[in-house]
C-alpha cells in the first residue's frame, strides 16, 4: 500500500515534503520591517487621527438644540425644568417633559442657552421656587479626550490589520521575497517509525526500476561516483500515460535512498502576477539544497514546460515562460556535488521545450508504460494486501483479462471489488466480485432501462453479430462476454480481450477488428434490412483503425509507406498533408471499410443459423459467458499454451 501524501510544512507552502530534518527556527531576513516603515505608520496615524476628530466633532455638534433665553424662562415659569448647569452665562439644562422647539424642527429634552449680560431677572429665585436642581457637572456629557483618542484610533487599527494581512499574503505569494512580517516555518520532519514508499511498493515496471536504481545508488554512495569522475543525471523525466505510477516511482526513489523528498505540481507555481512562479521555484530549490542530498519532484511539468515561442508574451504566457526559465537556470546552476536530483513527470513529453530535455537538464528520459501480464498480477497482489480474498481467487486470471490497464486502473478494480463485497455483506472478496468489478470498470454500470421487445430483439442481433464475427475471424480476440443489459451509454456490450499482450498488429488482425466492429450494423442489415443509430461507437472505432492503417502504418499501396497524418490527426487533420494526399487517404479508408462491411454481411448470411441461435440465447438469458457463447454458436475455441 502506498503512503498517504506527505504533509506540507505550513498551510501557505505549495510543496510537500518527506524526510526533511528538523531545524531550529531562525528569524527570516525578510521578517524585519523595512527602514522608514515606522515613520510612514506614524504619519498615517496622525492624518487618520485628525480626520477622525473632525468627523467626530461634526457629529457631536448639534446633538442638543440651542434655545432662546425667552424659551428657557418660559419653561422655568412653567415648572418644566428639572436641572441645569451653568458656566458663566452658558446654561445647559434638561426638561421634565419633552417640548416642541419653537426655533427649530422636532422636539427636545436637553438644551443649551445663553443668559444675556443685561438680564436683570430673579433667575435664582425662580429656580428655587420651582425646585430646579443646579448641578456641579454638565448636564450634557461630552466625550473625554481619551475617549475621542480611542475612537479615532479605531480606523487606524483597522488599517494596520489590513496592512499586516496584505503583507502576509504577499510574503506567501512571493515565496518570502516580499515578506515583511512573520517567519518561515521550519521543515516538518517525518515522524519516527513512519513507513516511506520503497521499491517494494512498486510492481510491474521492473525495467524502469532498474534505470532509477542508478539514482538511488548515487544518492547512497556519491563518493564512488566522484572518484570515477562520473556525474549523475541532474534531472530524470518520467514519461508515460496517466496512471502508470510515475509519482509513486519518484517517492519510491526517495524512500529507497532515505533522502528528503519535495513534491509539487507544476501548476502550483503559476499565478496571475508575473514573477511569482519564478520566486517560488527559487525558494523550493533553496530548501532542497539546505537538506541535500534530496529529491525534487515536479508533477505535470508540461503545464509550464511547453515549447516556448509563438506567443504574445503577455499575462499567463509570460508568467509560464519566466517560471520555466527559472527552473532551467536552477538546474543549470547545480554542481555535481550538491546531491539534488530533479525528477519530473509528464504524459506529453512530445510538447516539452527542447531546453528541458537537453543533456545537463533532464538528460535521462524514462518511459513508464502500462505493465505486462506478470506486472499486472504483481500490482494486483500489492493492492489486495489489505483486502481479504476468498480461497478460490485467481489473480493471474484477472491479470490475463486486463490487458492495457495501468496500475491506477488495477487499484481501482481491486477497490471496486471490495466495495461490492461490502454491499453484499460478505467476509471476503470472491472471484465473482472481481469479475463484476472488471465489467463495471470496462463496460460501465448497469442501467435499469426497460426496452420495448422489438428494440430488445434488435439489440440481441446487434451484439450477436459482433460476437459471431469475432469467433469466426482468424486471429481475432476471443469473445469473453455478451450482454444485452444496458451499461453506461450502450444498450448492449460484447467484450473481447486477447489471451496475451499485443505490442504490434498485423494488417490481417486490424481488418478483423474492423469486421468485428461492423458486425452489429451488418447483422441489423442482414436481419432487418435497416441501419440504426446503435452503431455510432462502432463507426468511431472503425474510422480510427482505418485512418491509422492508411495514413500512419503504411498499409495502403496508393498512399505508400509514409506517415501522412500525425498521431493526433483529429486535431491536425488537413494541416499535415497536401489536399491530393488527403483525397487519396479518404478514398483508401472508404475502400477498406466497404470491403470489410461486405465481408461481414457475407459471413453473417452464410452463418445465419448460428446468428439466430446466439440472439435467441441472449433474449432468454440476457448475458452469455465465454464458454456458453462458443457452445451455442457451435464454434470450437482454440486456446494457446499460456504456460
Amino acid at each position: 500500500m502506498t503512503n498517504p501524501a506527505p504533509p506540507r510544512k505550513s498551510p501557505d507552502q505549495l510543496w510537500r515534503t518527506e524526510g526533511t530534518p528538523e531545524e531550529p527556527q531562525k528569524p527570516s531576513p525578510g521578517g524585519r520591517r523595512p527602514r522608514g516603515g515606522w515613520w510612514s505608520l506614524v504619519v498615517t496615524a496622525l492624518v487618520v487621527f485628525l480626520i477622525a476628530n473632525l468627523v467626530l466633532s461634526f457629529f457631536n455638534e448639534g446633538d442638543e438644540p440651542t434655545i432662546s433665553y425667552t424659551e428657557f424662562s418660559k419653561q422655568v415659569d412653567a415648572g418644566n425644568v428639572s436641572k441645569i448647569y451653568a458656566k458663566g452665562d452658558a446654561i445647559q439644562g434638561q426638561l421634565k417633559k419633552e417640548q416642541d422647539n419653537p426655533e427649530g424642527d422636532g422636539k427636545y429634552t436637553k438644551f443649551n442657552t445663553e443668559r444675556p449680560t443685561f438680564a436683570d431677572d430673579q433667575l435664582w429665585e425662580d429656580l428655587t421656587k420651582h425646585n430646579v436642581t443646579v448641578t456641579a457637572e454638565p448636564v450634557v456629557q461630552h466625550r473625554s479626550f481619551l475617549a475621542n483618542l480611542l475612537i479615532s484610533l479605531a480606523p487606524m487599527l483597522l488599517l494596520i490589520v489590513l496592512w499586516i494581512f496584505i503583507a502576509r499574503r504577499m510574503s506567501a505569494g512571493l515565496g518570502g521575497a516580499g515578506g515583511m512580517l512573520g517567519r518561515k516555518a521550519p521543515p516538518k520532519p517525518i515522524e519516527a517509525g513512519e513507513k516511506r514508499t520503497t521499491f517494494a511498493d512498486v510492481a510491474g515496471i521492473d525495467e524502469v526500476e532498474g534505470e532509477l536504481n542508478d539514482v538511488v545508488d548515487f544518492l547512497k554512495n556519491p563518493d564512488a561516483y566522484r572518484r570515477m569522475g562520473a556525474k549523475m543525471p541532474r534531472g530524470v523525466l518520467l514519461a508515460g500515460p496517466p496512471g502508470t505510477g510515475k509519482t509513486l516511482l519518484a517517492r519510491a526513489v526517495a524512500g529507497e535512498a532515505d533522502v528528503p523528498f519535495f513534491s509539487a505540481s507544476a501548476s502550483e507555481f503559476i499565478e496571475m502576477i508575473v514573477g511569482v512562479g519564478a520566486s517560488r521555484v527559487r525558494e523550493l530549490f533553496a530548501e532542497a539544497r539546505k537538506v541535500a542530498p534530496s529529491i525534487i519532484f515536479i508533477d505535470e511539468i508540461d503545464t509550464i514546460g511547453r515549447a516556448r515561442g509563438g506567443g504574445s508574451g503577455m499575462g499567463g504566457h509570460d508568467e509560464r515562460e519566466q517560471t520555466l526559465n527559472q527552473i532551467l537556470t536552477e538546474m543549470d546552476g547545480f554542481s555535481g556535488s550538491e546531491g539534488v536530483i530533479v525528477i519530473a513527470a509528464t504524459n506529453r513529453a512530445d510538447i516539452l521545450d527542447p531546453a528541458l530535455t537537453r543533456p545537463g537538464r533532464f538528460d535521462r528520459v524514462v518511459q513508464v508504460s502500462p505493465p505486462d501480464r506478470g506486472g499486472r498480477e504483481a500490482i494486483l497482489e500489492i493492492h489486495t494486501r489489505q483486502i481479504p480474498l476468498a480461497a478460490g481467487v485467481d489473480l493471474a486470471q484477472v491479470a490475463r483479462t486486463t490487458p492495457g490497464m495501468t496500475g491506477a486502473e488495477l487499484a481501482n478494480l481491486a477497490n471496486e471489488a471490495a466495495l461490492l463485497a461490502v454491499k453484499r455483506k460478505q467476509e471476503t472478496v470472491t472471484q465473482t466480485d472481481l469479475s463484476e468489478a472488471l465489467e463495471k470498470v470496462q463496460l460501465g454500470a448497469e442501467r435499469p432501462l426497460v426496452m420495448p421487445e422489438e428494440e430488445r430483439r434488435r439489440t440481441a442481433y446487434h451484439e450477436s453479430g459482433h460476437a459471431l464475427l469475432g469467433m469466426l475471424q482468424p486471429g481475432a480476440d476471443p469473445v469473453r462476454k455478451i450482454t444485452i443489459v444496458p451499461r453506461g451509454r450502450a444498450l448492449g456490450v460484447t467484450l473481447s480481450t486477447p489471451d496475451a499482450d499485443k505490442y504490434a498488429y498485423t494488417e490481417e488482425y486490424l481488418r478483423g477488428r474492423i469486421i468485428g466492429a461492423l458486425g452489429g450494423m451488418a447483422a441489423e442489415q442482414v436481419v432487418y434490412g435497416v441501419i440504426t443509430t446503435g452503431a455510432e461507437n462502432d463507426l468511431e472505432q472503425v474510422t480510427n483503425i482505418a485512418r491509422g492503417m492508411v495514413a500512419r502504418w503504411g498499409m495502403s499501396e496508393r498512399v505508400g509507406r509514409l506517415s501522412a497524418l500525425p498521431n493526433d490527426a483529429q486535431q491536425a487533420y488537413g494541416l499535415s498533408a497536401a489536399p491530393q494526399t488527403l483525397d487519396v487517404i479518404d478514398g483508401e479508408m472508404r475502400r477498406i471499410v466497404d470491403d470489410c462491411y461486405e465481408e461481414a454481411c457475407r459471413k453473417l448470411r452464410d452463418h445465419r443459423g448460428q446468428l439466430d441461435a446466439l440472439a435467441r440465447a441472449l433474449l432468454e438469458n440476457e448475458t452469455l459467458e465465454e464458454a456458453d457463447a462458443y457452445r451455442i454458436a457451435g464454434i470450437t475455441r482454440l486456446t494457446k499454451d499460456e504456460a
